[in-house]
Formats: structure tokens, sequence, C-alpha cells
């Protein structure tokens, strides 16, 4: 979707300051929210995919208006709410008042190193040889969806270079809507600047995607 997230190439946000010597964390809460995220995240009833669309799916103000860790409560109350582990009332008193769902597993304490340190892969095998090699000139597709999807704005309908075949991967615009993981080849897209930026922009430049194959047509 073209969301408030996709901000390649948007202009008038400022420039980027990255803060010296920055914590993990600039506020207990925010230790919390990531707690509450992953422990959410492992009662098994969404996956990444369809969690990365909630905070994607917020109002742009809303968004804009957010830090990195309050996007995630919001989005968070909203899968809650989704999945019916949580309803409004339940938000607005603070403790559970209506029936709720029973998660399928709950994460404890002393699972959770181990769970961290397995991660949540997800390459996967795929029954199709790739379509195209390192050296092929390849064109993005053109589309704005209302859904999930992974190829942001500024690469849609750009010419460039597969410059690495990888592994197939979960496709995210399926698996965000629960239809299927559907795994297909990713490869590393190089575009030259001017490509994507057009004219004026440093032709020394290129920017690099990891696209899926559906992403992709021969140039």
């Amino acid at each position: 979707m073209n969301g408030p997230q996709d901000l390649g190439g948007q202009m008038g946000f400022g420039p980027v300051a990255p803060e010296r010597d920055e914590p993990y964390f600039h506020a207990d809460w925010e230790r919390r929210a990531l707690g509450l995220t992953l422990c959410a995240g492992g009662m098994g009833a969404w996956n990444i995919d369809e969690s990365r669309h909630a905070r994607e799916s917020l109002h742009p103000a809303d968004y804009y208006g957010s830090s990195y860790y309050q996007i995630w409560i919001k989005a968070l109350e909203i899968l809650l709410k989704r999945h019916g582990f949580v309803s409004e009332r339940d938000l607005g008193a603070g403790e559970a008042i209506d029936p709720a769902t029973t998660p399928k597993r709950v994460l404890k304490a002393e699972n959770v190193p181990a769970v961290l340190a397995k991660g949540g892969p997800c390459d996967r095998p795929v029954e199709t040889a790739p379509r195209f090699k390192a050296g092929d000139s390849v064109r993005t597709k053109n589309f704005n969806p209302t859904g999930h999807t992974r190829l942001p704005r500024y690469a849609r309908d750009k010419n460039g270079t597969i410059e690495a075949v990888r592994d197939g991967f979960v496709f995210p615009d399926s698996n965000a809507h629960g239809q299927g993981e559907n795994p297909q080849w990713v490869y590393t897209v190089v575009f030259d600047g001017t490509e994507i930026w057009g004219e004026g922009a440093d032709p020394t430049l290129t920017v690099s995607i990891d696209a899926w194959e559906s992403y992709l047509e021969p140039a």
C-alpha cells in the first residue's frame, strides 16, 4: 500500500539526524512496548507481515505524529482487537471486561532467550527455477495496491539490473492478509540514480532493493 511509511524520495521531512550513542530505549515504556509486541506475536495469531501492515495502515497524521514505539503500540492494539484478544471496552477501562480469544500459546519468561535466538526465518524452498539471473535487465511493475507490498513507490516502473539471485522467501503481499506464504525468488536489483530520481540526480549514485520475482518483468 502507499502508506505513510513509504518515505523514499519524499521531501519536506528535513534531514536525517542520527543520535550519537543512541540508547536502545529512551524510556522504560519503550522497553515494555517491545516486550508486549514480542509476547503478543508469540501467541501465534498473526505473522510478521500482518504486524508490519498494521503499523503501515495507521492514518498518516497519526503515523507522523507518533514515535517509533508509539506506532508499535497503536498497531498492537489493532491486532489484538482484530483477533479478539481485547475489546474497545477493555482498552478504555485498562482491564479485561469482555470475553476474549484464548491464545494458541503463551510465551513464558524462561523461553524468551531461545525464541529470540531462533528468530523468525522466512526463507522457503521454491519449486520453480529463478526467472532471472545476475546481469539481466528488468523493469519493476507499476502498481498501487491497497494491500501490503514491499515494493517502494520510488522503485516502481523503473529499469534496473539484477545484481544477485537470493533464496526463496515468503511473499509478504499475500502473507500479510492470510492468503498463504506463496514463496518466491528474491533478487537484488540495482538502479542508476538518474533512473530513480530523474534529471539533476547525481549520476554516480545507485540504489539497490531486494525485490520479489512477481514485482519484475524483463526489460
